[in-house]
C-alpha cells in the first residue's frame, strides 16, 4: 500500500497494510494473535502469549543503550467492526479495503481499523527496524479492548516488566494524554409479551439513518444525535395519539459507539396512516433544525410492511417506551477542575428485540468513581421503573494523573525539541487500558499519544496521513532519549 500511494513513513504504512489483511473483530482475534506470534518469532525475538491472548514481543537494546530503562509500547489488536448497510463485508474473513482521500486514509464503507491498527503497525515497524536507537523494548498487543477490555483485565501482573509504558491508542496528534475516565456498562432486559394486532391496522417500518455517530467517550459532548433516542422519541409521540403497536425494534450497535441508525416495525389504525406520515415529516424537520450543525445527512422514513398478526402487549410497550424515553443520554456533568473536560456521561447504545425480550445496552463513564456509580444508578432507576431486569457490570477503573511522571516530561521535551512548540497535556473522557495497568502495575509510569483519527467506531473513520510521520518521529526520539 505505501509504495503505491507513497505514504510516509513507508515502513509504518506497510505494516498497517499487513495488519488490515488480518480479520480482528473484538473477541475474535485468534487470527491476529497467530499473526503477531508468527511475526515476532520470524524476527527471532522472544515472543509470548498469555492465557488471555495478549501478545508480548521483546527486543533487546541497541548497542550502547543497554543501561536504559525498559519501555513498553502498547496497543490493542482488535477493531470496531461497523459498516454501512449497503456494503457487503465479512469482518471475520475479509481484508479492510483502504483508499486515500486528500490527506486522509479511509476504508470503503467500513471502519478503517486505525483504532488501534496504526498503533500495532508502529510497534511492528520498530520491531523489524535495524536502524533505530533504543533501550530494551517490550511490544505488547492486548486483545478485546473495544468490547470489554478483557485483554487488560485478564493480564497477570508479571506479563510486562518495563518501567515506562507508551500507549499508542490516542486520536489527536500533538496531545499527550495522562489520565482517563473509568466506566461501567448497564444492560436492561424487558419482557416482550404479545397480543393480537387488529387486521385493519397499517404496518410500517420507521428507519433513521445518516447520523454522524462516533465514539461514546470522545464525541459525547459534540451534540450529535442518538438514533435510539430519536426513534423512541417518535414512537412515544405517536403512542400518545394512536393505538400504536410495536412489532420489532433493532436500533444502535456497539456499547462504545453513538448510534447512527436504527429501525422499528410498528402498526397503527389504517385510518391514521396519513396523520402518521405527516407527523414523520414534521419530526424529521424538527430533528434537522435541532441538529442543523452536527447532523446534516439525517434521514427518517416510513415504509409500508406486510401486516403482522402479533405485537407487544400495549401496556408493557407503554412502560418500556416511556422508560427508554426517560433514560439519560449524553453529558451529565462537566469536570469541576478542567472546564472543557466531560466528567460524567451515559450512552444509550442499542435497543434490540431478541426473541421474547428487548435487550438494551448502555455505557456510563466518569473520571470520578462515585459519579460513575451514581450515573449507573440513575440509568438503572429509569429501566426498573419500566419493569426491566437490570445488570451493571464491574466496569473498569480510571487512570489517575501522576504529576511527577518522568515519561510525560520526556515526551513533552521531545515534542518541543522536534516541533518547536508545546504539546497539549490532557485528560480524556474515554477508557484507556492504562487504568487497568495502573492497578496491576502501580509503579508503571505511563503516557498515551497517537496520530489524528476522526470518525472512529463508524464507517467514517479516517486517519490524517501527515500526523503518522509526526508521531513516528516523536516516538523514535523518545526511545532514543528516554
Amino acid at each position: 500500500m505505501s509504495e503505491k500511494l507513497q505514504l510516509q513513513p513507508s515502513i509504518v504504512f506497510d505494516c498497517f497494510a499487513e495488519v488490515n489483511k488480518v480479520p480482528r473483530p473484538s473477541k475474535k482475534e485468534d487470527k491476529m494473535i497467530a499473526f503477531l506470534k508468527s511475526f515476532g518469532e520470524g524476527l527471532g525475538l522472544e515472543t509470548k502469549v498469555d492465557e488471555t491472548g495478549n501478545v508480548c514481543i521483546s527486543k533487546p537494546a541497541t548497542p550502547g543503550y543497554e543501561d536504559r530503562k525498559t519501555i513498553i509500547l502498547q496497543s490493542h489488536m482488535d477493531m470496531v467492526c461497523e459498516k454501512n448497510k449497503d456494503v457487503t463485508f465479512d469482518f471475520e474473513n475479509d481484508a479492510i479495503q483502504t483508499y486515500v482521500d486528500g490527506e486522509w486514509l479511509k476504508a470503503k464503507g467500513t471502519t478503517l481499523g486505525a483504532d488501534d491498527g496504526i498503533g500495532v503497525a508502529m510497534e511492528m515497524a520498530i520491531l523489524k527496524s535495524n536502524d533505530i536507537e533504543h533501550g530494551p523494548i517490550e511490544c505488547v498487543f492486548t486483545r478485546d479492548e473495544e468490547t470489554g477490555l478483557t485483554g487488560a483485565v485478564g493480564m497477570k501482573s508479571d506479563f510486562m516488566h518495563g518501567d515506562y509504558l507508551i500507549n499508542l491508542d490516542s486520536e489527536d496528534e500533538g496531545q499527550l494524554f495522562v489520565s482517563c475516565a473509568g466506566g461501567v456498562r448497564t444492560t436492561a432486559t424487558y419482557d416482550f409479551p404479545t397480543s393480537e394486532v387488529p387486521s385493519d391496522y397499517f404496518t410500517f417500518q420507521i428507519t433513521i439513518k445518516g447520523l454522524t455517530g462516533g465514539h461514546s467517550g470522545d464525541d459525547i459532548n459534540k451534540k450529535r444525535a442518538n438514533a435510539n433516542k430519536l426513534l423512541v422519541r417518535f414512537l412515544v409521540n405517536e403512542m400518545q395519539k394512536f393505538d400504536l403497536r410495536l412489532i420489532d425494534i433493532q436500533s444502535g450497535g456497539l456499547h462504545n459507539a453513538i448510534p447512527r441508525e436504527g429501525h422499528a416495525v410498528c402498526a397503527v389504525p389504517a385510518a391514521e396512516k396519513q396523520t402518521l406520515e405527516a407527523d414523520l415529516k414534521a419530526f424529521e424537520a424538527a430533528v434537522k433544525d435541532e441538529f442543523a450543525t452536527t447532523e446534516k445527512n439525517v434521514h427518517i422514513a416510513i415504509a409500508e410492511q406486510p401486516c403482522q398478526k402479533v405485537g407487544m402487549e400495549p401496556a408493557a410497550m407503554r412502560r418500556m417506551l416511556l422508560s427508554l424515553h426517560a433514560v439519560h443520554n449524553g453529558v451529565y456533568a462537566m469536570s469541576q477542575d478542567i472546564d472543557w473536560l466531560v466528567e460524567t456521561s451515559s450512552n444509550l447504545a442499542s435497543i434490540r428485540k431478541e426473541g421474547d425480550e428487548v435487550v438494551v445496552t448502555t455505557s456510563q463513564r466518569s473520571s470520578v468513581a462515585s459519579a460513575c456509580q451514581n450515573m449507573a444508578s440513575i440509568i438503572r432507576a429509569a429501566f426498573e421503573l419500566g419493569g426491566a431486569d437490570v445488570l451493571t457490570n464491574e466496569g473498569y477503573p480510571g487512570w489517575k494523573l501522576n504529576p511527577n511522571s518522568d515519561i510525560v516530561r520526556i515526551a513533552k521535551e521531545s515534542y518541543e525539541r522536534l516541533f518547536g512548540k508545546e504539546p497539549k497535556i490532557l485528560a480524556i473522557h474515554a477508557g484507556l487500558e492504562c487504568g487497568l495497568f495502573s492497578e496491576k502495575y502501580p509503579k508503571l509510569d505511563m503516557v498515551s499519544f497517537g496520530p489524528t483519527l476522526r470518525g472512529v467506531h463508524s464507517p467514517d473513520e479516517r486517519l490524517l496521513i501527515p500526523t503518522v510521520q509526526m508521531v513516528w518521529d516523536h516516538l523514535l526520539d523518545i526511545l532514543k532519549h528516554a
